[in-house]
């Protein structure tokens, strides 16, 4: 069976202020050009279709046209929804569109309920892992730990328990939306942190063919069977160096695997570029990046003049201008945000409790606000949800 991996769509994302609705047009465009062109045999989407739990109306206009094209190709689509989607609205009419083929799965009590497909082989059993936020979904997976870990783990022992019963032969396939450990991040994931930890570990997901990650932007193998297929567009800077793709996973008679990345449309190239502005307008080495999306960190010890207006001369598409002074890391004058840099919640706040009261946290403090940041994050997760 052939399955054709992507994830983290993000429709209705903008990039820096840029409207992305065409480009993810263009890439919806491709990729049912490439279910039909490459004989796929079903689609799988590893989450975040939508950016955010309320999209705008051209994101769900985009998304039904999405759907209705890839119906009219007659190849099954097994869809999960991520940590950006509404689950409930997401899932909303999955029952009726199932029937077209469209298999949306949003409810994390149905993990152990299979979409089967069936090639010349037998049975492929498809297992949806939705998001599952753990602060929501520990009561239904009987754990006492609200970890990642900790209910990825139930949910998967609820598929490996539905695979026990299956014929023997079947092969499987599981998608989930999570950070496996080992996988590179992101600036444009949103954090989901929990206990102080957000990564699992891969062999989670021991027993099964094939298991289709999403969350991630960067396109990942974490292991031959474990992949992220990564993000079709960027949506950060930190992505410069992305090759955005999908994964065309052939899944053999004995479950074994091969698979191709196929890349994705480019809308624009991004560039980062560092200097003070005087280099950053004349060198010659720059000249490739005069038509891309620019992200410009400045040096220059005092900010110069209308440092946008002249760096949009030469790259018109500058969208991040960035002022960072070379300055010893100790200099009084080195910025907030740059003291801040790859610094998480729980580490400022344990930075500002040494600093008002000159010694650090306990285990014990730093465990208090383990569960404030934790608390605060999950009750955020359900005000998004409920809107």
């Amino acid at each position: 069976m052939r399955l054709l991996h992507t994830s983290d769509w993000h429709l209705g994302r903008a990039f820096h202020r840029v409207n992305m609705l065409g480009a993810q047009a263009e890439f919806i465009g491709h990729l049912v050009t490439t279910v039909r062109e490459r004989e796929v045999d079903a689609v799988v989407v590893s989450g975040d279709v939508y950016d955010r739990a309320v999209p705008p109306l051209s994101a769900v206009e985009l998304f039904d046209d999405a759907l209705h094209r890839l119906a009219d190709l007659g190849v099954p689509t097994v869809m999960i929804s991520g940590n950006h989607d509404s689950a409930r609205r997401l899932g909303v009419g999955a029952g009726l569109i199932d029937r077209a083929g469209i298999h949306l799965r949003t409810e994390p009590s149905a993990c152990g309920t299979p979409v089967v497909l069936t090639d010349s082989h037998g049975d492929v059993a498809f297992y949806g892992l939705p998001y599952l936020e753990p602060a929501l979904v520990k009561d239904e997976f009987g754990v006492e730990t609200a970890g990642h870990e900790a209910v990825l783990a139930a949910a998967m022992d609820r598929v490996r328990a539905d695979l026990a019963t299956r014929a023997r032969g079947t092969r499987s396939v599981v998608l989930a939306h999570a950070f496996v450990t080992g996988g590179e991040v992101s600036d444009s994931e949103r954090d989901i942190t929990v206990g102080g930890v957000a990564a699992v570990p891969a062999g989670v997901f021991d027993g099964v063919d094939y298991a289709a990650l999403g969350h991630l932007h960067g396109s990942q193998t974490i292991t031959e069977r474990v992949r992220y297929s990564g993000s079709p567009l960027p949506y950060s800077f930190s992505e410069a160096d992305h090759r955005k793709s999908m994964w065309l996973v052939d899944l053999d008679a004995d479950g074994s695997v091969t698979a191709e990345r196929l890349d994705c449309p480019v809308p624009r190239t991004l560039a980062r570029m560092r200097g003070t502005l005087e280099e950053l307008l004349v060198d010659p080495e720059l000249g490739r990046h005069e038509e891309a999306w620019v992200e410009a960190t400045l040096t220059d010890p005092v900010r110069p003049a209308d440092p946008m207006a002249r760096l949009s001369e030469r790259f018109p598409h500058t969208l991040s201008l960035v002022f960072d002074p070379e300055r010893a890391p100790d200099d009084p004058d080195v910025s907030y945000a740059r003291r801040l840099a790859g610094r998480s919640d729980q580490q400022i706040a344990e930075d500002f409790v040494a600093h008002v009261r000159g010694a650090g946290p306990d285990e014990h403090e730093q465990a208090v606000l383990r569960d404030a940041f934790d608390a605060v994050r999950a009750d955020e997760t359900v005000r998004e949800v409920a809107r």
